[in-house]
């Protein structure tokens, strides 16, 4: 058995290092010192990674994404993981793989353009008192005909002041089970800018200098039917699934 290398993954090392080398390491001192990664730093980086083919690598080919084996995106990622955690995060964004499980529309809509690198996605899940525990989450999406009510909050979330839109996820029910209730999960796509979602500075980290974060709050916040993400109360699978 060979466990050399294959030329693809010389090359996507080589690659990798020295655009870490190159266009990450000399802006580390800046982002350390002051703790913020200007928005025109990032767009600059960004576009490199595009042009170099490193932006959303983590993505299968056939949406547009470098379509890595497992070996070689873990080698992609520890090169990567060699400069300031922000920088490589930010600045080389790998859009959530949950993407991948919307409707043909929601791709359109919200996988391609991450994938371009012209909108940013946020995943939120953790809570207040609740953590990322999906079944122990308090924020709410209850059914209104057609549309959806969201209200609760999620914090720790993110990039969520650099993104476009948000996949949260919400308790949306109970069911029973040999072990007593049960909250059922439903994931939906929730667009910056919609009436009753606002987004606040989060908290202030002492690592990952530059990182950030975001507290998310929903006051009655209607969605359409089709901004769920996945089947109506099968957000907890939708996880599983995509998240592993």
């Amino acid at each position: 058995m060979d466990f050399c290398l294959s030329e693809e993954q010389k090359l996507i090392v080589e690659t990798t290092r020295a655009f870490v080398e190159n266009e990450l390491y000399p802006h580390e001192r800046e982002v350390e010192r002051t703790g913020v990664l200007r928005r025109e730093l990032i767009e600059e980086i960004k576009a490199k990674a595009i042009e170099a083919g490193l932006y959303a690598a983590n993505m299968p080919a056939d949406v547009g994404g470098a379509g890595l084996d497992t070996v070689t995106w873990l080698l992609y990622e520890k090169e990567l993981g060699r400069a300031n955690y922000a920088l490589h995060w930010t600045c080389v964004a790998r859009p959530s793989n949950i993407l991948l499980a919307g409707t043909p529309e929601q791709r359109e809509k919200y996988l391609y353009p991450c994938i371009r690198g012209e909108k940013w996605d946020c995943l939120a899940m953790t809570e207040p008192g609740a953590g990322s525990d999906l079944r122990g989450m308090k924020a709410t999406a209850v059914q209104d005909g057609d549309d959806w009510v969201l209200n609760g909050t999620k914090h720790f979330i993110s990039h969520a002041d650099l993104a476009d839109f948000a996949i949260v996820f919400m308790a949306s029910g109970e069911e029973e089970t040999s072990r007593g209730k049960r909250k059922k999960i439903t994931a939906f796509f929730v667009d910056k800018g919609t009436k009753g979602f606002t987004v606040r500075d989060g908290y202030r980290n002492v690592s990952h200098r530059g990182y950030t974060n975001a507290i998310l709050e929903f006051d009655d916040c209607r969605l359409p039917g089709a901004q769920v993400l996945g089947e109506v109360h099968k957000g907890f699978d939708v996880a599983n699934s995509w998240l592993g």
